[in-house]
């Protein structure tokens, strides 16, 4: 009895083994993965396949030479509603158009955990991939392109992410979206190495947490990387350059570390309003209009070992109390910050200025109130106002203040950085 238990439970495990089967032109997609068992792999030839198609069990849709799904202009083009599906080399395009129903190309639905989408070309869909209430979920080697005729108002999202835990976003290329990424209440993510441009925001980010945005370029964008009332986040070593208005926004943001990253040609570099607790360090800050907007009480934060070079406006500070930046060692060169415009001195040689830097000096807001003087900002003039303001503080109003700024920058190629500025 034992021995037979045995074997008729062999053949059951050989009977239930995932099979591979082929989907070939002309015939009927969603019957093939309505009649697939968990498990299975369809492998589907390269044909046009239209209609709206459900997988509601674990399957692996795999395309061979890059076949089609059109939604042919009505509801979610694929839509996955089950556990651990893997869908790869697809085109995925023409879902439905309708904001109130967010149609999209792949809808990962709630309770969709693991669901896996590799190297997927998703076009002329209103949203490209939109992931709900599915954690560990993976997005690699995508590329995405909204519908670029229309208005930005009225583009969805490239790849939007509703209360999930444990993504990872990998490598994906989006554009001609309403905003590239869109997290919100999504935890314990990774997104790295994407590719966003074109769009309203490379990323607009809310309300979560614990996330790493790592080694992403962000260009040609209204805003390149928005973070908003998060908290627990790592943004390393990203590139955000040539965006019409901001390079990195963080509001309402606490507890995160900003390192490493070039910010270059936007209108305001770094938008900082009510951060608290950050670390922002080692960014090279170049050739923008306003290298950092800093306001609404954004205090208590560590600055240290970036560099500011060639912006038109080095830091606007709107407080009122002086915000101290770099750190208290002067013979720790990492700490201080550099700033390009900085007319201090260094006797000793040491590599820190020995007169500390200042924004918002009584030169800068004069310039703010009358733009036409910064023809004259290099004048011995206007030097010697700013030692005037210097000298008699009764002049000066709260400032950022790094009292050991560093003479020369850390990032020696900032100069292939300039003149990356916003174009259609």
């Amino acid at each position: 009895m034992i021995k037979l238990g045995l074997l008729g439970l062999c053949l059951w495990a050989i009977g239930t083994q995932a099979a591979t089967l082929r989907v070939r032109p002309g015939e009927n997609l969603q019957a093939a993965i309505d009649q697939a068992q968990a498990g299975d792999v369809l492998e589907i030839e390269r044909a046009r396949f239209e209609g709206n198609f459900v997988v509601s069990k674990p399957l692996t849709l795999r395309g061979i030479e890059r076949p089609l799904l059109s939604g042919a202009g009505f509801g979610h083009t694929l839509t996955i509603k089950a556990p651990d599906v893997v869908v790869e080399g697809l085109r995925v395009q023409n879902s439905g158009i309708e904001l109130v129903q967010q149609n999209a190309g792949i809808w990962v639905a709630p309770g969709a955990h693991r669901a896996q989408i590799r190297r997927c070309a998703l076009s002329y869909n209103l949203f490209g991939l939109w992931i709900e209430k599915a954690n560990d979920v993976v997005a690699e080697g995508n590329n995405i392109t909204g519908l670029r005729d229309l208005n930005s108002p009225q583009r969805g999202n490239g790849i939007q992410l509703y209360n999930t835990r444990g993504a990872r976003i990998l490598n994906n290329e989006i554009s001609f979206v309403r905003d590239a990424l869109y997290v919100d209440v999504s935890h314990d993510a990774i997104f790295r190495g994407n590719r966003l441009h074109h769009s309203r925001y490379g990323t607009h980010y809310m309300n979560s947490y614990r996330n790493l945005w790592e080694g992403n370029e962000s260009f040609r964008n209204r805003g390149g990387l928005a973070l908003m009332e998060v908290r627990d986040n790592v943004v390393r070593n990203n590139k955000t350059w040539g965006n019409s208005d901001h390079g990195i926004m963080l509001r309402t943001l606490t507890d995160s570390v900003i390192e490493g990253n070039v910010i270059a040609g936007n209108a305001r570099g770094f938008f900082i309003y009510d951060v608290e607790y950050a670390t922002l360090k080692n960014n090279l800050v170049v050739d923008n209009r306003i290298g950092v907007h800093l306001a609404a009480l954004s205090t208590r934060n560590t600055v240290q070992g970036n560099d500011f070079i060639a912006n038109r406006e080095q830091v606007k500070y709107v407080g009122t109390r002086d915000e101290a930046w770099g750190g208290a060692d002067p013979h720790n060169h990492t700490q201080g910050n550099h700033f390009s415009n900085y007319l201090g001195w260094d006797r000793n040689g040491d590599g820190v200025g020995d007169v500390r830097f200042e924004a918002n000096d009584l030169v800068d807001r004069l310039s703010w109130r009358h733009p036409s003087m910064r023809l004259l900002l290099a004048s011995p003039a206007v030097q010697a106002l700013r030692l005037v303001g210097q000298q008699f503080p009764v002049l000066r109003a709260p400032s950022v203040v790094d009292a050991h700024p560093r003479m020369q920058p850390q990032q020696t190629q900032w100069k292939d950085w300039l003149g990356r500025h916003f174009s259609h």
